[in-house]
């Protein structure tokens, strides 16, 4: 016969399987930051933070400490183990916390939810987003812990869980993880977790069933076991439905969708507006330096596909198009191929919002005192390699860029591409004999890039190269449709990058290509094997981009090279005197049609968020998710609400008499809802027999004697005997509910018997069905010859 288990044993196996529990919800709750972090960088910090949190928890309840020395062991575990789970890029050796470490540490308490839900999903764990996790996971199991490990009711530390699964879902993002294996997944250890508590409750009753009658005892676990599968087979079948049905849904709203603000890259300027100006004022000063440039990279400030017939800029387009900038974010780069390249930039005369780069950024870490400043305002756009920082870049400033630069592609690599299957819209201001043009010049090319080359080298070879600058050809600014007609139309095509690329790029749409200009730096074939290029003024240059398929985009430079001056420097048109004859009027012409004026109606960016609105948006969620409990909670609070009125009105009855028997009332109200039959009219000892006989309240009949005793005896009781009787009356009570399961209390709490006069509705109406039938036999004309009272009514 195996030995019954021993107090200190039940209560250390209590323990395990609460911690267990606790640590299992959480970590189905917290995996809900999958889709969030992209995958699972972030499981090391949460679960970590888990484990300490019940770790805290578990040595404080065993020692007895109370809740100011619970928060003091939970910050020090957070500053001494945070750098290693959600820092370790500040920590020395990834592990031991540096200044650095504990400085982000103590600020990320405040800022790392406001960083997480405004930088663009999925967050990268190097930018120190895995506090989010790991803060949750450690308070969370902390307080859950704590409430398991201390109180009777396992159901308060469901709360600190349900909380953290909120967050969880709030700071995440509008697609969801695994919903179902998670709400699985919680459903099934929530109510093992509470059926196997109850189950190992130390309650009198049960052991004394469990030794009296062992099939009896077997039979009850069976049918708790029973009923606990039931529970987790309806949950997860209800949540297999509701997915099934919802799955095709809108996706859920998020924090971050009303966070994040709206940018518009076409509230800032297009670079090509500010080219001949560059070259112009900025010819010999230097504008930053970059250290770390490979042979024949480029800097590129912007890659732009659309023209208004105005100015080359980005498409007003929806996701994925040159448009389409979203905050800047570390592992941009994931999946890449090519070799890797760390760029060092440092900022000298160069000013504006666009940032120097390269192909493919991974990152972008910025130096000095303006680190933050431009790191929060910074947005990239992954399709074009073009970054912005809407705080401006100034003199002075400084960052690295982590790069990955694709190998060189020749052509006969490119011999068998086609070009990529992008759709570009073709611009209508494009001049009208361009598409002809265009037509011509590819005729007997064969193959896609020779498509392009062939392009390429009409512009480069059929033109001639100059700024317009003093002591050079006269060649207009701008590359608007009137300076495009006019460099293809005269006898001579006069240019620089600016004009030629954007020639470029519309002849190729008008033939199905997809194309780009890039604006950028690069240094002459002189300087590109220095280690450190200071770009100038002299070495801007737009360029055009091609993309074939498979290949990506493929740099193509349409301009003519500097040294090629047009033979004829005179710009002035020769005077060809004629005598004086009067000409007839002109035909009246048709107006021309000229390209719309682009007024200048950019607003100033407002880059500070709305703060007011956001407290209102989170405050509003807040209120009606409350409302909404305190709707789904008003019987039950009104049923508490009553019961506890009783109460307070029967203990502070104006006579001690009254309170007396106002707390044998409370009493024998309790055990009415705990199920109980006390029949009506009954002697307070006749009551107590009916409960001792029902519920294990041996005390009872003490307690009705007592109140017998004090309430009819000889002068009125004292507020001391008061107190005492309650005293009593609240120990009976409280020893009544320990020794039912946790279900049992709840019923009881809810029960309505005791305000209803005890007894159920069809108990009352079968009561009155009674007294009807009663008063019918006892009429004249139906009285019972045969019976007793018949007799004595007879004259």
């Amino acid at each position: 016969m195996t030995a019954p288990m021993t107090t200190s044993s039940r209560l250390r196996r209590g323990w395990i399987l609460d911690l267990v529990a606790v640590g299992m919800l959480l970590i189905a709750a917290l995996i809900g930051f999958w889709t969030t972090f992209a995958g699972p960088s972030f499981l090391l910090a949460a679960v970590g933070g888990v484990v300490l949190g019940l770790a805290v928890a578990a040595v404080c309840a065993w020692r007895g400490w109370g809740i100011l020395i619970i928060t003091g062991a939970t910050v020090a575990v957070y500053f001494v183990f945070g750098g290693a789970l959600a820092l370790p890029h500040t920590a020395l050796l990834g592990v031991i916390p540096t200044i650095d470490t504990l400085v982000g540490l103590a600020t990320g308490v405040i800022t790392s939810w406001k960083q997480l839900l405004t930088t663009v999903a999925p967050v990268s764990a190097a930018d120190g987003h895995l506090l989010v996790p790991f803060l949750i996971g450690l308070v969370a199991s902390v307080v859950a812990a704590s409430l398991a490990l201390r109180l009777r009711h396992l159901a308060w530390s469901l709360l600190p869980i349900v909380a953290a699964l909120f967050l969880v879902i709030a700071l995440g993002v509008p697609t969801a993880a695994f919903p179902l294996v998670q709400g699985i997944a919680i459903a099934a250890v929530a109510a093992g977790w509470l059926s196997l508590r109850s189950w190992w409750a130390p309650q009198s009753s049960a052991v004394n069933v469990s030794e009296a009658d062992p099939a009896r005892a077997r039979h009850m676990r069976t049918r708790r076991l029973v009923g606990g599968l039931a529970v987790v087979a309806v949950a997860a079948g209800a949540g297999a439905g509701v997915n099934a049905i919802a799955a095709d849904s809108a996706p859920r709203h998020v924090f971050r969708d009303a966070i994040i603000p709206p940018f518009n890259i076409r509230d800032y300027a297009s670079p090509m507006q500010g080219f001949r100006k560059t070259v112009r004022d900025q010819k010999t000063k230097t504008l930053f330096t970059v250290t770390g440039l490979p042979e024949d990279a480029r800097v590129r400030l912007a890659a732009m596909d659309g023209w208004d017939g105005v100015v080359y800029n980005v498409t007003d387009g929806g996701p994925g198009s040159s448009s389409a900038f979203l905050p800047l974010r570390s592992d941009m780069a994931t999946g890449v191929e090519g070799v890797p390249a760390r760029l060092r930039f440092e900022i000298a005369d160069y000013s504006g919002v666009w940032l120097p780069g390269t192909t493919v950024v991974d990152d972008v870490t910025f130096d000095g005192p303006r680190a933050d400043e431009l790191r929060r305002s910074a947005y990239s756009n992954t399709a074009t390699d073009t970054t912005v920082v809407t705080a401006g870049l100034k003199k002075g400033d400084a960052y690295t860029v982590d790069a990955i630069i694709a190998p060189k592609v020749g052509d006969e690599q490119l011999k068998d591409a086609p070009f990529a299957n992008i759709k570009q819209k073709v611009s209508s201001y494009s001049p009208e004999d361009l598409s002809a043009t265009a037509a011509d010049i590819v005729t007997d090319a064969e193959t896609p890039i020779e498509q392009a080359r062939a392009l390429e080298t009409y512009f480069a070879e059929g033109g001639f190269f100059s700024h317009g600058l003093e002591g050079e050809v006269l060649s207009r600014a701008g590359h608007t449709a009137e300076r495009i007609s006019t460099l293809l139309g005269g006898d001579q095509m006069i240019g620089d990058d600016e004009q030629y690329a954007v020639a470029m790029a519309l002849a190729a749409q008008e033939v199905g290509m997809p194309v780009r200009v890039v604006m950028g730096y690069y240094p002459d074939a002189g300087r590109r094997n220095e280690p450190v290029f200071a770009a100038t003024g002299d070495d801007v240059h737009a360029w055009v981009e091609i993309a074939f398929e498979g290949f990506g985009w493929i740099p193509f430079d349409p301009t003519p090279p500097e040294d090629k001056v047009p033979q004829d420097q005179n710009t002035k048109p020769r005077v060809d005197p004629k005598p004086q004859v009067l000409q007839p009027p002109p035909p009246p012409q048709e107006p021309v049609d000229l390209p719309p004026t682009v007024p200048d109606d950019r607003k100033a960016e407002d880059e500070s968020l709305n703060v007011l609105g956001i407290i209102g948006l989170i405050l509003a969620i807040a209120g009606i998710s409350l409302g909404v409990l305190l709707l789904l909670a008003s019987p039950f609070i009104v049923i508490g609400a009553w019961k506890a009125a009783r109460r307070r009105a029967r203990r502070n009855a104006q006579r001690h008499s009254d309170r007396i028997s106002g707390g044998w009332d409370e009493l024998t109200d309790r055990a009415i809802d705990h199920g109980a039959r006390i029949p009506p009219g009954g002697t307070r000892v006749e009551e107590a027999g009916v409960v001792a006989s029902v519920l294990p309240l041996p005390a009872a009949t003490t307690l009705a004697e007592r109140a017998d005793g004090q309430v009819f005896g000889p002068g009125e009781p004292t507020a001391e005997e008061v107190e005492a009787f309650w005293r009593e009356v609240d120990e009976a009570v409280n020893g009544m509910r320990s020794a039912t399961t946790f279900w049992g209390r709840m019923k009881a709490r809810l029960s309505v018997r005791s305000l209803t006069g005890n007894g159920s509705v069809s108990e009352r109406v079968q009561e009155l069905r009674d007294a009807a039938a009663a008063r019918v036999r006892r009429e004249p004309g139906n009285i019972d010859k045969n019976s007793p009272t018949a007799e004595s009514e007879t004259p």
